[in-house]
């Protein structure tokens, strides 16, 4: 059609985040791989970023308003599953990102090229490196800039509990649990087949068959009649129940959640102690960089407190603790002794005013 049509130069498309060809390749991947990394579906690893959740979406936030109950909760969901979470900075809140790669200098990020999902599809973004919010934990030397997973950091725990329940998912589909067999001597096949039949969707009931034993004429009766066989399997003998509390516990311990907070016959103090030791362990050096990161990219002191609003503290203790403290600053101002010299003695930081 020369020279009615202008020769334009050939557009390169390329497919990125979370698009067709993109679901398609993991998807192949995890046919590849076989069924791997399944143990976030679990109910024992979905308990623990439940935790997570609701733990840093009640923090305490001081010195902005983009962090929302909403984003820390988000926050800490892709924290406890994927490793690491990137939000965009926008002047009226942020904006999570579903995908994205990115360049570094020294090990540092400089740039990122974002995925925004959308309910029509979403879009690709580039970034510097102070429009975004990257959070991440479990980062290995080799690549600081990237963040594993507590579930990818114990891959082998992972997949024996994946195992596990997988297997007894499928014990309890297809083996035959409560079934028995009774034994039909000459009997021909066309009555055992109709006899099997019979046995179908007869859970719970209790079958009546006519004993064959009996001798014809009269004769005696018989010593010995039909003696149902149960087919169920025995799993005691392959420790399941004892290995698989045992992968629960080593998951949970993963997550930084103690695995007494799960046992059936445990006691108030032990919850406590392990809401407690999730909030001092793993949910407030979380929110330190947390803070860390919004402080050095919004502006401001920034600030994450996640053992106030948990009560993560004893609070018996605690007010024993502050009358103790109160009595001796009384004591104090009477002898005319520095209370502030005191507090430094003891390694307080609050001031005796």
């Amino acid at each position: 059609m020369w020279p009615f049509t202008k020769k334009t130069e050939a557009i390169e498309k390329r497919s990125t985040g979370t698009g067709y060809t993109s679901q398609l390749m993991q998807a192949r991947a995890a046919y590849i791989m076989g069924t791997d990394g399944l143990a976030e579906l679990t109910g024992t690893v979905q308990g623990c970023v439940s935790l997570w959740e609701g733990g840093l979406s009640l923090a305490d936030v001081d010195g902005t308003d983009m962090l929302t109950p909403f984003d820390l909760a988000l926050i800490a969901r892709a924290l406890a599953l994927r490793g690491e979470a990137v939000f965009a900075i926008r002047p009226d809140g942020l904006v999570p990102c579903s995908d994205w790669d990115l360049s570094t200098r020294f090990s540092v990020p400089t740039a990122y090229r974002v995925t925004i999902p959308d309910a029509g599809g979403g879009k690709t973004e580039t970034l510097l490196a102070s429009e975004v919010l990257h959070f991440r934990v479990g980062c290995e030397v080799s690549a600081p800039y990237t963040g594993v997973a507590p579930l990818r950091r114990a891959r082998l725990t992972g997949g024996l509990l994946e195992t596990l329940e997988t297997a007894l998912s499928e014990i309890y589909a297809d083996a035959p649990l409560g079934s028995a067999v009774i034994p039909m001597p000459e009997q021909p096949d066309t009555d055992m087949t109709a006899l099997a039949r019979g046995f179908r969707g007869m859970r719970g009931r209790v079958l009546v068959r006519e004993s064959v034993n009996v001798t014809a004429a009269g004769g005696p009766a018989p010593q010995t009649d039909l003696k149902p066989h149960d087919v169920t399997p025995d799993l005691s003998k392959a420790m399941t129940k004892e290995t698989l509390d045992g992968a629960k516990a080593g998951i949970e311990t993963v997550f930084g959640v103690l695995p007494g907070l799960s046992n059936p016959a445990t006691t108030g103090p032990m919850v406590r102690e392990a809401q407690r030791h999730l909030a001092q362990w793993v949910l407030q050096p979380i929110a330190v960089m947390i803070a860390r990161e919004a402080s050095l990219k919004l502006g401001g002191n920034i600030s994450l407190d996640v053992m106030r609003p948990l009560q993560a503290f004893d609070t018996g203790g605690r007010a024993r603790a502050f009358a103790a403290v109160v009595q001796t600053l009384a004591l104090a101002k009477e002898n005319g002794v520095d209370a502030d010299a005191a507090m430094r003695l003891v390694d307080w930081s609050g001031t005796g005013d």
